[in-house]
């Protein structure tokens, strides 16, 4: 099962870069990292699995405004597993946000945040298309 068909979401336009022309991805350029959570959460209600942790990584969610997420192509029957874990990853989100807002960055330090963004879901593909 060589190359998993995968679905990308992000708002993080180094992945839409490189990656736009090679697979499905979903670019939401203005919508903020638990936007893009909440977008995730309605594609698995629709029956699209998880392929990447939605908290993958170690920068929080109050530290960055950039997020990328692989789902699945094919739609199922719910998966309760994705559910629960993008359920959960909003709540973790939402009270990191709450406690402390996402500062006003510099455009170098979200250069940064991309960077990062961009190397953990560049890894996440190359994974999936050499074990899958």
């Amino acid at each position: 099962m060589k190359n998993l068909k995968k679905i990308i979401i992000t708002n993080n336009v180094l992945v839409h870069d490189k990656y736009n022309k090679k697979m499905d991805i979903i670019y939401l350029e203005n919508y903020s990292y638990l936007d893009i959570l909440k977008f995730v959460r309605d594609k698995i209600h629709q029956g699209h699995k998880l392929l990447t942790h939605p908290l993958s990584g170690s920068v929080k969610p109050n530290e960055t405004p950039f997020k990328t997420i692989a789902i699945s192509t094919d739609k199922g029957k719910l998966d309760l597993e994705s559910l629960s874990i993008i359920e959960d990853s909003i709540v973790a989100a939402k009270k990191l946000i709450d406690c402390k807002k996402t500062p006003k960055w510099t455009e170098e330090i979200l250069d940064d945040f991309r960077v990062i963004d961009f190397h953990l879901i560049n890894g996440a593909i190359e994974s999936m298309d050499q074990f899958n």
